[in-house]
């Protein structure tokens, strides 16, 4: 499966450019999405399509590439000065470090519409699928409910927390199980449950990262919830309450899972990422005996 990811996502980048093309730009696409890190939202559309019976791997493909791509687009933007102003990214100086502010708005332009270029051209497979495609990612990224909204959110003196959690983070995992289950032919409603639990337990696995780790174990600023005044978990539940609340979530996210033939391997991939996100949080609140904060 990863490398299913990797492949579409490098076909992607060489696409964009291969042909003559301003150089800077070139390599601040390759920067942007090299190395990936996890990849957990593309595994998870791919995991879904699989558990759906992936008939047009080449749709499920493009989807899982379109998909990451927005992402990476969201954290250059999200690094920029005018947002977070963070100096790392994956363990390397963000975009706009290495290669210049004007540069890293482009890169972060030119990677979302590359994504939706690449679902264009999955119409050759299955045209139906692709424009269902189009549709779900322009949702989950733009207004009023996707990602740019979640970054909106911030600009807001009074801040709804769970709209700004459902869209900042939890948008793009329900896209993962809604495309995923496009990808393959299904009706995406009902795996909508699956994508916002597994996206309200990474946004409160994340606080409690940001909280409790350090820049070299995260490879990114830490503390820009408190740094940026932004509403989190931790501060609202404390340390242990938020650890609760994440085992909670991640045990509604295994029972949401619609029943499809691949139904138990699905499952188990969701433990899996329970157990890579749970412990990490546990081990460091142990260590520093933390309680409350705020």
């Amino acid at each position: 499966m990863q490398q299913r990811i990797e492949a579409a996502i490098g076909n992607a980048i060489r696409e964009a450019t291969g042909r003559p093309a301003p150089s800077k730009l070139a390599r601040a696409l390759d920067y942007a999405v090299s190395p990936g890190g996890a990849r957990i939202r593309p595994t998870i559309l791919l995991s879904v399509a699989a558990a759906c019976g992936d008939d047009r791997p080449a749709v499920a493909d493009a989807a899982a590439a379109a998909l990451e791509l927005v992402h990476s687009a969201s954290l250059v933007h999200d690094d920029l000065p005018c947002f977070d102003d963070a100096d790392l990214r994956r363990g390397k100086p963000s975009v706009h470090r290495a290669f210049g502010e004007a540069v890293a708005v482009l890169t972060g332009d030119s990677l979302i519409f590359l994504a939706f270029r690449m679902l264009a051209a999955a119409a050759s497979h299955d045209p139906g699928r692709a424009a269902r495609l189009v549709g779900l990612l322009a949702d989950h990224s733009g207004m009023p409910g996707g990602i740019c909204a979640g970054q909106g959110w911030e600009s807001e003196s009074v801040i709804d927390l769970s709209a700004y959690h459902r869209a900042k983070t939890g948008s793009l995992f329900v896209a993962a199980t809604q495309m995923g289950a496009v990808a393959a032919g299904h009706d995406p409603e009902p795996w909508e449950e699956l994508g916002a639990r597994i996206g309200e337990a990474f946004q409160v696995a994340d606080d409690l990262r940001d909280a409790l780790c350090d820049a070299e174990t995260l490879g990114k600023p830490v503390h820009q919830d408190d740094a940026h005044r932004r509403p989190n978990a931790v501060a609202i539940l404390g340390v242990q309450g938020a650890i609760r609340r994440l085992e909670d979530i991640l045990s509604g996210a295994i029972a949401s899972i619609p029943s499809c033939p691949g139904e138990a391997a699905l499952a188990q991939l969701v433990r899996r990422y329970a157990e890579r996100m749970t412990p990490v949080p546990q081990a460091a609140a142990r260590a520093g005996g933390a309680g409350a904060r705020g």
